[in-house]
C-alpha cells in the first residue's frame, strides 16, 4: 500500500490518500479545498479508483473539498453521525466562522462509532471515537499498519482546540488518554495538521494531556 500525503486548502489540512495499485483502488481520508487536484493524477497514473472517502470529523477545512470529490468519483462517504448537521448542513460550519467558505453539503453513506471496523483495500480499520476537539471527530486506526489518522484529536506536541462549540478540554483529554494512549507505543500517528508523530512520544513529551 502507497500513502500520500497531501496538505491542501487554506490552512493546510492533512488529506491522506491511501493507495493499493494490486487491487486498483484507494481510500482518501479527510477532503480539505483544492485537494482534488492533487488526487486526481495520482489516481489516473496508475488506473486507480477512489473508492471511499473518510472523513475524521465536520469541520470546514476537512470536509470542503468533499463535494467535488464525491462528484468525480462517486466515492462512498463515511463519517460520525455527531457530525452530521456539519457535514451535511455546511451553512452552520460558515455561522461559526461567521464568513463563506464556498461550502457544499456531502452525503454520507455510512454512519460509524465507536468499536465499528471497516475494510478497505484488503486491510481492516478500527474506528475509535475522540470527541472534544468536535463531537464526531473519529479516528481510523490500521493495526496491522501501525498507524492511525487521528484528525484534529493530537497533533505532534500539541491538541485540537477546544474553544469551537461541541469543543471540551476535558472530554479530549479523556478521548487521548482512553483512545490515542491505549493503542501500543509504537503507533505512528497522522493527525490533520503539521508532522507525524507516534504513541510514546506523545505519552512521554505532550504538554497539554500527559499520560
Amino acid at each position: 500500500m502507497k500513502l500520500h500525503v497531501l496538505p491542501s486548502g487554506m490552512i493546510q489540512t492533512n488529506a491522506y490518500l491511501l493507495v493499493e495499485p494490486n487491487r486498483k483502488e484507494a481510500v482518501l481520508i479527510d477532503a480539505p479545498g483544492e485537494v482534488w487536484p492533487k488526487v486526481a493524477p495520482i489516481l489516473a497514473a496508475d488506473d486507480i479508483k477512489l473508492t471511499e472517502l473518510w472523513i475524521t470529523h465536520g469541520h470546514w477545512d476537512h470536509t470542503q473539498g468533499g463535494a467535488e470529490i464525491v462528484r468525480e468519483t462517486q466515492a462512498r462517504v463515511v463519517a460520525h453521525r455527531d457530525d452530521q448537521d456539519l457535514i451535511e448542513t455546511p451553512e452552520i460550519m460558515e455561522g461559526i466562522m461567521g464568513e463563506k467558505l464556498g461550502l457544499e453539503g456531502i452525503k454520507v453513506d455510512q454512519w460509524v462509532s465507536q468499536g465499528d471496523s471497516l475494510a478497505a483495500l484488503g486491510q481492516r480499520a478500527d474506528v475509535r471515537h475522540v470527541p472534544g476537539h468536535c463531537p464526531g471527530n473519529v479516528l481510523f486506526y490500521f493495526a496491522d499498519m501501525a498507524v492511525a489518522f487521528v484528525g484534529d484529536a493530537i497533533f505532534a506536541g500539541s491538541i485540537g482546540r477546544t474553544d469551537l462549540p461541541g469543543g471540551s478540554f476535558d472530554q479530549l483529554a479523556r478521548s487521548i488518554r482512553s483512545q490515542i494512549y491505549t493503542m501500543p507505543d509504537n503507533v505512528q500517528l497522522l493527525p490533520g495538521h503539521g508532522p507525524a508523530t507516534n504513541v510514546m512520544r506523545e505519552k512521554e513529551t505532550n504538554p497539554h494531556v500527559p499520560a
